[in-house]
């Protein structure tokens, strides 16, 4: 079903939406009854609003619901309230979550549509627009669902149509421009959920590029996918190496968006280990049973380039993938392989399980040639980063803090956590080969950060940003706008950034 969203300006005592959320925080002395939009929804309903909420001690605290049927007595049949927490926390970005839960909860009741009202201190002034695109995106992504491989009758359908933003203030054209951009942003999040969440055995190498031509064609992006021949001719050792244990050919893309007027080159590259075994560091059971979710990185770039040449962004942005899987056969690679990669130097292989480090490294130096002003990689490349940083955080790297930093805002603004981790010198003591330049994996202690070290020695110079997004790749749960499964995770944040450099 596709969903209508749009800005109302109709008041809330007359909005005819079968379910009417209402956003509300604490306010200043606790009290979410203070005159305003919930007084007047207790007036109108008899005072039996006031009374459940005291009754299920509903104060506007972060993450609680209370909801109820009107009765006939306002134009929309069951009311919503969904409480943000104190009102001076509460950010734009955070209507992205409230957006979701909102649409979660109108699915649920079966409501065929919607009226989110915001908090008035996001909903006015400087932060109208902010926050009505973070809404829409929240509302959009709410009723993500992934079930093309359930029977029909254990699919739960979807029945909201229409979603109605209110009291959004902002002239017309902004507020069609704020929604544009939610409906791209959201686009490209749930395509690249899409690749997530596909099997790996529907989500190969060979369908990963095919996947990237339709786009590209339909974008009119250009696009070069290299084989293994043309890959030999590249010199990719490194990466070659870990697709040589695998039956599936390997696909190594690069989607090229090239406007006129650019006022940038940026390279975005993104692992694209379809299906990850550990080779022959074989993964045990548990440890393997979600590796189809190791392309995201991929997934992340291919989708957001799309997203760039829909809104024709004056930026020059190539998406690389070199794309893959890691499996253990006859002619898988080996523990004490030494390897040359396309930049030249040669590697020790002490972890064959290390192997998106591997890919990333050649695809870089593809990159490099490229001459972009700055280089992203992304990647699901390390279980150390989510001890470190847990689930739902990605840990970010880089050799220019002030990339880093304007990085780390876009995040901020996109609703994307992610947190500054170091590249320690003393650490790169851990990479050291007595047979080649380095080898693939350090001790345990730090892995994140040698992980790290490792892509920085195929840098050099050129402002670049790693971003490990192995623990926020995926959610365990459905929790606000994201669905259980893959989240489409860093493509809010690379477009956000991309939105900001283009508008310099």
């Amino acid at each position: 079903m596709t969903v209508q969203i749009s800005r109302s300006k109709r008041l809330i005592l007359e909005n005819t939406a079968s379910c009417l959320a209402v956003a509300c925080d604490e306010g200043e002395a606790g009290d979410v009854f203070a005159p305003g939009p919930l007084s007047d929804l207790d007036a109108a309903l008899g005072g039996e609003l006031r009374k459940l909420a005291t009754a299920e001690k509903f104060k506007g605290k972060k993450g609680q619901t209370l909801s109820l049927t009107t009765l006939g007595k306002i134009p929309s049949q069951r009311l919503l309230l969904l409480g943000v927490g104190p009102r001076a926390d509460v950010l734009a970005h955070d209507l992205r979550a409230l957006a979701g839960r909102a649409v979660k909860s109108a699915n649920g009741f079966g409501c065929p549509s919607l009226a989110l009202v915001a908090p008035t201190s996001l909903s006015t002034g400087a932060n109208a627009m902010d926050g009505l695109q973070a809404a829409a995106e929240g509302a959009l992504l709410g009723g993500y669902r992934f079930d093309k491989y359930l029977a029909e009758d254990k699919r739960t359908a979807a029945t909201l149509a229409q979603i109605d933003l209110v009291g959004f203030e902002g002239d017309d054209a902004a507020s069609e421009a704020a929604l544009a951009r939610a409906r791209n942003t959201a686009t490209a999040v749930a395509r690249a959920r899409d690749l997530v969440n596909e099997p790996a055995v529907a989500m190969t190498p060979t369908i990963l590029a095919n996947v990237a031509e339709g786009l590209a064609k339909a974008a009119a992006i250009d696009i070069t996918v290299l084989g293994l021949e043309e890959c030999r001719k590249e010199n990719m050792g490194l990466f070659l190496a870990v697709a040589q244990g695998s039956a599936e050919p390997p696909r190594f893309i690069h989607m090229a968006y090239k406007p006129a007027n650019a006022k940038k080159r940026i390279v975005l590259v993104g692992k694209g280990v379809t299906f990850d075994s550990g080779g022959l560091s074989l993964k045990p059971n548990e440890g393997m049973l979600d590796m189809k979710v190791d392309m995201a990185g991929s997934a992340a770039v291919i989708s957001a380039i799309a997203a760039v040449a829909a809104e024709k962004l004056p930026i020059e942005v190539h998406a690389l993938a070199a794309c893959t899987e890691n499996m253990p056969s006859g002619t898988a690679y080996r523990l004490g392989d030494v390897l040359r990669s396309k930049a030249g130097k040669t590697v020790e292989i002490n972890n064959t399980d290390a192997e998106g480090r591997l890919t990333l490294a050649d695809a870089i130096t593809y990159g490099l040639a490229l001459k972009p002003d700055q280089i992203f990689d992304f990647a699901t490349l390390t279980g150390a980063c989510v001890v470190a940083l847990g689930p739902h955080i990605a840990g970010v790297m880089s050799n220019n803090k002030p990339l880093a930093d304007a990085w780390l805002d876009a995040a901020k603004a996109a609703g994307e956590e992610m947190w500054p981790l170091p590249l320690p010198e003393r650490l790169t003591d851990m990479l050291r080969s007595e047979v080649a330049d380095m080898r693939n994996t350090g001790e345990r202690w730090g892995g994140a950060l040698t992980a790290g070290l490792f892509l920085k020695t195929f840098v050099g110079d050129t402002p670049w940003v790693h971003v490990d997004i192995a623990g926020p790749a995926t959610a365990d749960k459905d929790a606000g706008h994201t669905s259980k499964g893959g989240t489409g995770f860093a493509v809010s944040t690379i477009l956000t950034y991309l939105r900001r450099i283009a508008s310099v």
